[in-house]
């Protein structure tokens, strides 16, 4: 049986994440009285500070997200909030942390990855990682397999599997939510959803900004170990998993570890026609002029772009493409998932109706806006002597326009939240992120082995040619 938690350690707690993204979450949560009474929020970080200074601090960065606060949710997050001076790698510094542990704690690790295991590892020392307790740590869990495998079993070394919650914010998106309800909870569309009916599938994570300070980092992982790797699988899997008995927090994590292992690898000489690499040299964005990649950093041979053609090997798709695409300084940010159908197998409109005809075509749009649009043919308006001719018609359900009295929330805040009642349902598991280091480090393999560089793309452009090049041998054209 799941306990509530009563104590939330962030460790990094006045690192970008925290400020950014949990500290705001946890006062949002607060104000439509998510959290339940009992809970203690501990920040744990190397900064020199007391409480008092911690709770300004967080006070700061949540009117900064928040705008005008609510002063009476505000002060009881404040009389939520205390701080324990913690260095992560350092023994030492943990039973201070106990002093301020309930019997079940939830340890954030907002830390770069290379510091699980020590934190993990100090944590068990101390006695700290009890039954009761769970962790949280972000994606990228490693930087392939190897390293995945390793702090996959100091995670298990202190806290058991159904405790480890491995967080990939894409998950805590609405509209990646809605994907399930979408397919799982109108009969109109799963019937469709096979190789019967679905030509090729497209998802894009474009970006219009650069590394943004993090040259470092990315350096280190590139387009396809930070993105493909970490976000678009988890999309890939919500598309073209079958359906759970139950939303379970298994028996959804079953079938997306199913879709992983079936992706057919890509390596050898598939590599150079099945995959593209890229990286932006200086151009414009909306008019401005930016740098290029290596001009944020050094000399890279690391991709800031990558296209797929990806295939599952399974009954429900067998033979149907799966364009994976994603990029930064792009012309536009936009986060897509489309599902294209086949034609009707026959046309009734005769000469004047056949020109016009288009496959339908779901697109589920994640950002900019949150929208669901389905292209449906429909008769033109109008009379002709050849007979009826047809207009494409899309049927748009904008989520922004259809809840527009509710607040857009973060992503993080339903993910803390189920990670403080203990829902692991939209938390990865460790079967699934092996299996994804699994598939992407044979790309990466086969990309050293033969040598293939990044091709390089002006800023502000749509990304290389070769990715176009990549969907249209088979007469297919990127969606946006």
């Amino acid at each position: 049986m799941t306990v509530q938690a009563d104590t939330l350690v962030i460790f990094g707690a006045t690192g970008d994440l925290a400020t950014r993204m949990l500290l705001p979450s946890l006062y949002f949560l607060e104000r439509d009285g998510l959290l339940d009474k009992r809970l203690r929020i501990v920040g744990a970080a190397r900064s020199d500070l007391d409480r008092d200074r911690f709770r300004a601090l967080v006070r700061e960065t949540v009117a900064e997200r928040a705008g005008k606060l609510d002063e009476n949710a505000w002060l009881a997050l404040a009389n939520r909030l205390d701080y324990c001076r913690l260095d992560a790698s350092k023994q030492q510094d943990y039973p201070a942390l106990g002093k301020f542990l309930g019997k079940s704690p939830v340890f954030y690790l907002s830390l770069s990855p290379q510091h699980y295991s020590a934190a993990c590892a100090n944590l068990r020392a101390a006695g700290l990682a009890t039954a009761q307790s769970r962790v949280v740590v972000e994606k990228p869990i490693g930087h392939d397999l190897e390293s995945c495998r390793a702090i996959n079993a100091c995670l298990a070394h202190a806290f058991d599997e159904r405790r480890i919650f491995r967080i990939d914010h894409y998950l805590g998106k609405e509209t990646v939510q809605n994907l399930l309800a979408l397919r799982f909870a109108n009969v109109l569309f799963e019937p469709l959803w096979n190789r019967a009916c679905i030509d090729h599938v497209q998802i894009t994570v474009a970006e219009s900004v650069g590394v943004e300070g993090r040259w470092t980092y990315y350096d280190a992982y590139g387009a396809l170990r930070d993105m493909v790797q970490n976000h678009i699988l988890q999309l890939l899997c919500l598309v073209a998993m079958e359906a759970p008995a139950k939303l379970d927090p298994d028996a959804v994590r079953d079938e997306k570890a199913k879709v992983l292992r079936s992706l057919r690898p890509i390596r050898g000489r598939e590599a150079a026609a099945k995959t593209v690499r890229g990286q932006y040299v200086q151009g414009q964005i909306e008019g401005v002029p930016v740098p290029g990649y290596e001009s944020e950093g050094s000399e890279s041979n690391t991709e800031t772009f990558v296209a797929l053609e990806a295939e599952i090997e399974n009954w429900r798709w067998a033979g149907v493409p799966f364009y994976l695409r994603t990029g930064k300084r792009l012309a536009q940010r936009h986060t897509e998932i489309v599902i294209q159908f086949l034609g009707v197998p026959h046309s009734a409109f005769g000469r004047a109706g056949n020109g016009d005809l288009i496959p339908n075509r779901l697109t589920i749009t994640l950002q900019p806006q949150e929208r669901i649009s389905l292209l449906l043919m429909n008769k033109a308006p109008g009379l002709t002597a050849e007979g009826m001719r047809l207009s494409p018609l899309p049927l748009d359900l904008s989520l922004t326009d259809a809840f527009r009295t509710q607040r857009r929330r973060i992503a993080y805040e339903s993910l803390l939240l189920d990670a403080l009642t203990g829902n692991p349902t939209l938390f990865v598991r460790g079967d699934e992120v092996e299996a994804a280091w699994a598939w992407i480090d044979g790309i990466a393999a086969s990309w050293k082995e033969a040598g293939i560089a990044p091709e390089f793309y002006a800023a502000g452009l749509r990304g290389p040619e070769a990715a176009d090049a990549l969907i249209a041998r088979r007469g297919y054209n990127w969606s946006a």
